[in-house]
């Protein structure tokens, strides 16, 4: 019998970050392993942004900062989804945490109680239904197909909702299919949250400036539901700052009160140095981040023509993020060279891995079993040579 709590047993590891260490312990063995795995940009945090860190040192913040975060930082918060998005919202209803993660964590941590449902979009990030059941609430999954570009309709979500719904969670732009919705697509589902005065929306927009598609559209534009709108977001893709650990939510005061009540038990505020550097980079110049999409847009359009020349593998064109999801449930029921049957898209990514060097992920950890995930931040070189060893592996599978 475990020692361990049932809380932890049935939680699931991250396959992102399982695979990316599969990749790293067959790199360790000498193997060129590419790694299109992790959700991670190739960009270096702009210079700005790291000069505002090292003032930040030579000026002493090193001392506990505010649970929710420095005021001076939620204010800069406040302003940019004000000046970027048209959104208001007062520094009090911002919550700072050690990334977007742990802000995930703290308002499903707060609004779910035992049985509680959570209406979750397939595909989604890999966390999303390992935290619900963290919190002890139940997800409820509304499938969509690589057809629909990955997008429910109005029809789908009301056809969802019961009793018991409390939340639905969502990203735009998606990962991991990089979909992004419309302001009429977002328009339409928000019809339908207006009939239910009880469901509260947590907004991942984490990839917002990772859009190919115009100016990103948030559902907390829209009046009528946006109290019950919680934005989640951070530094970590559009400042390449994964590793700096800063998110935050923005919410009605009841729950950010809730978030920081909550945070002030756990970790208490994010470290004081990576606050200094996102009061920088909230009030900078977003030049950096206009060039990062613009070679994001060029990748995502020499990896579509190249995955679309793979037999077999079924793709769309995403709007945003830096993810392609096809569909590559034709290999299933195929054998390998060494007469192992391709079962599912476990096997299929674990082949990929040990037979054609390359590292992607499982779709079945999204909530998508026909799926895999590839990530295309990696240089072009990179992605040649990715796609190349794909296609030749997926080519010896009879």
């Amino acid at each position: 019998m475990s020692i361990l709590s049932n809380r932890i047993n049935n939680l699931a590891e991250s396959a992102t970050i399982k695979m990316a260490k599969l990749g790293r312990e067959l790199a360790a063995k000498g193997v060129d392993v590419i790694s299109l795995s992790l959700g991670e940009t190739d960009f270096y945090t702009p210079d700005f942004v790291k000069d505002a860190a090292k003032k930040a040192i030579d000026e002493n913040y090193s001392y506990y900062s505010p649970v929710a975060g420095y005021p001076d930082l939620r204010k800069a918060i406040a302003e940019k989804l004000k000046r970027e998005n048209n959104l208001d919202y007062t520094f009090d209803q911002i919550v700072v945490s050690t990334g977007a993660k742990q802000a995930l964590t703290n308002v499903i941590l707060c609004l779910v109680n035992p049985g509680d449902e959570v209406i979750i979009p397939t595909p989604y990030w890999v966390s999303y239904s390992e935290l619900v059941k963290l919190g002890e609430g139940e997800s409820v999954f509304i499938d969509s197909t690589i057809e629909s570009d990955f997008k429910i309709t109005p029809e789908e979500l009301e056809a969802a909702i019961t009793p018991k719904s409390k939340l639905f969670m969502f990203s735009s732009p998606n990962n991991p299919t990089g979909t992004v919705y419309t302001y009429d697509e977002l328009a339409a589902l928000v019809k339908v949250f207006e009939k239910y005065p009880d469901i509260y929306i947590i907004s991942d927009e984490i990839y917002e400036h990772i859009n190919f598609t115009g100016r990103h559209v948030s559902i907390a534009e829209f009046d009528s539901i946006k109290d019950r709108v919680i934005i989640i977001n951070g530094l970590s893709k559009a400042y390449a700052m994964t590793g700096w650990r800063l998110g935050f939510s923005a919410s009605n005061k009841e729950i950010a009160n809730a978030c920081d009540k909550l945070q002030s038990q756990v970790t208490s505020g994010t470290c004081s140095i990576t606050q200094r550097a996102g009061v920088a980079a909230y009030h900078g110049s977003l030049d950096s981040v206009h060039e990062m999409q613009k070679v994001f847009l060029e990748r995502r359009n020499l990896v579509f023509d190249l995955l679309k020349e793979i037999p077999g593998m079924k793709v769309n064109l995403p709007g945003g993020a830096f993810y392609f999801f096809p569909d590559v449930s034709s290999f299933f029921g195929k054998q390998t060279e060494d007469g192992e049957v391709i079962q599912n898209s476990d096997d299929l990514a674990l082949y990929i891995l040990n037979t054609g060097h390359v590292a992607v992920v499982s779709g079945d950890a999204f909530g998508d079993p026909k799926s895999i995930r590839i990530s295309y931040a990696a240089s072009e070189d990179k992605l040649r040579e990715a796609a190349l060893r794909i296609k030749n592996a997926l080519a010896k599978l009879k």
